[in-house]
């Protein structure tokens, strides 16, 4: 054992209780104590960082003083079969005197210089699940199969009623759909004869006016000639007559 994990002191020493159940955040403290002449630095680490939540995780201990760090364990599916395999480190190291940056000291310190402890974590249920657990599972099959019975025979009137008043809002929401579905099919087709309508009086407007002006145009060069003609006459009578008298 290292000089730094003589001094330094952890309470729990070894190993994290966490009670559940772990339906919700399960909080533990781990106190760490320097009665030493000289500041340390810590730093914590876990093997499951998505698991857990750690305030403080790094600092200094002043000699002489305590740190109370709160490890928070995030809600989870607790499997009393599983074997917990989280771990915690609390690593630490003598301050300098003059180490104003934590973050480069710790970076450029030496491995010899470098002590840790590590912690195991334990999960631990409440007593009644702990009794269901100690029970011998032959004889507890019955029992559960028999109540396991009953309950889903009290459960199915409920279930199929659920189940009725369920298919009961799909039908009419179905319904509700369909008939939206078709009113808006009857709007768009209403919409597209509409349209049909706007494009072919549109046609029917751009045909006359086309024939209108054919017309005024075929009466205009139609009636230039004889107007011609008839200014003509005139000036031969005016002459004529001048010549006449």
């Amino acid at each position: 054992m290292s000089k730094l994990e003589q001094v330094l002191v952890l309470e729990p020493p070894s190993d994290l209780k966490f009670k559940g159940p772990f339906t919700d955040v399960v909080t533990t403290n781990l106190k760490l104590k320097n009665p030493s002449d000289r500041k340390v630095c810590f730093k914590v680490k876990t093997t499951a960082p998505r698991r857990y939540c750690v305030r403080p995780n790094s600092g200094v201990i002043d000699p002489g003083a305590s740190v109370t760090i709160s490890v928070m364990l995030q809600p989870f599916d607790y499997d009393p079969n599983e074997k917990s395999k989280h771990k915690f480190m609390v690593q630490t190291i003598f301050a300098p005197p003059n180490a104003p940056d934590l973050e480069a000291m710790w970076k450029d310190a030496k491995p010899e210089d470098l002590m840790d402890s590590k912690l195991r974590c334990v999960f631990e249920l409440p007593p009644e699940n702990e009794k269901m657990n100690d029970i011998d599972p032959t004889k507890a099959a019955p029992v559960l199969n028999t109540s396991k019975a009953d309950t889903t025979s009290g459960a199915k009137p409920s279930s199929l009623s659920l189940d009725d008043t369920e298919m009961r809002k799909l039908m009419e929401e179905c319904k509700r759909l369909q008939s939206e579905m078709s009113k808006l099919t009857d709007e768009n087709r209403q919409l597209k004869d509409e349209g049909l309508r706007m494009r072919k009086a549109q046609r029917s407007d751009n045909m006359v006016s086309n024939t209108a002006a054919m017309m005024r145009k075929e009466t205009g060069s139609k009636s230039l000639p004889s107007l011609l003609v008839v200014i003509a006459a005139i000036f031969i009578g005016f002459f004529l007559g001048k010549f006449v008298l």
